[in-house]
């Protein structure tokens, strides 16, 4: 991120807001791999290619190499996006299903709208999503969820700490979201240094840029407003097309 903003005239500071925890594999996942194997499930939808790989590695060294794509290859795989479907490549699936843009579970949930699969089981982000599991005990479908990873702080929080500082002080004139979870642990920090008020305040100054509409949502959350999402919800084009409207964004936040 700080290269490609260099490249389009930017000043950068990038602060990393998260990790992707592992959870340790309880009664509620060895459930979900028995059942899997056992052909419990008629439709299995993967969230992230971080989950999917990290499901692929625990059931490896479980149960050999073979057993995760195999139990996949007996049911309908639902992909939310282009990480995702990556991740399953590597095991050689190719999904049956694939969210179009911008990739959030609701595109998925309409992607699988009308599907006959009743018995659905749900990798999740690392945390629940309980809108959607809601929407598919709605359509009648019995569902189970599977977590095996969490959204924690980064080990090292000194530059997120930093940049809830500077925010508080007004000196950043542009900011970019790329994950939803960002402006909560943002606004976490913020309290351990005594500025969340001031670091909102800061961001209410500053013209946001966020990825897309989840992350959108997160921010609004908190009363936060985006200038801008880029025409479709890469990284690079979040970059690229807020430089391209850098000037106006700067002039409607001095408004």
């Amino acid at each position: 991120m700080e290269i490609l903003i260099r490249k389009q005239g930017g000043d950068a500071f990038v602060a990393p807001s998260l990790r992707e925890a592992p959870i340790e594999a309880g009664e509620e996942t060895l459930r979900f791999a028995e059942r899997l194997l056992a052909s419990g499930f008629d439709m299995l939808m993967l969230l992230t290619g971080v989950g999917t790989r990290q499901l692929a590695r625990w059931f490896s060294s479980r149960y050999g190499a073979a057993a995760f794509p195999e139990a996949l290859g007996r049911l309908t795989v639902a992909a939310r996006g282009t990480k995702t479907t990556a991740a399953l490549r590597e095991l050689g699936i190719a999904p049956a299903i694939v969210a179009p843009e911008p990739n959030t579970w609701r595109e998925l949930l309409s992607a699988t709208e009308g599907r006959p699969e009743r018995r659905v089981a749900v990798q999740e982000y690392g945390r629940s999503n309980p809108e959607l599991l809601s929407a598919l005990r709605a359509r009648g479908c019995e569902t189970t969820a599977v977590r095996v990873y969490e959204y924690a702080l980064p080990e090292d929080t000194a530059p997120l700490r930093e940049a809830a500082r500077r925010l508080a002080a007004g000196e950043f004139d542009i900011v970019l979201f790329t994950t939803a979870v960002q402006i909560a642990h943002l606004m976490q920090v913020a309290e351990g240094e005594k500025t969340a008020p001031a670091t909102l305040a800061g961001l209410r100054r500053a013209a946001i840029a966020s990825i897309g509409p989840t992350t959108t949502e997160a921010l609004e959350e908190f009363g936060l407003h985006p200038a801008l999402e880029p025409s479709h919800p890469r990284m690079g084009l979040l970059v690229l097309e807020t430089a391209e409207k850098a000037a106006g964004l700067a002039r409607s936040r001095l408004k």
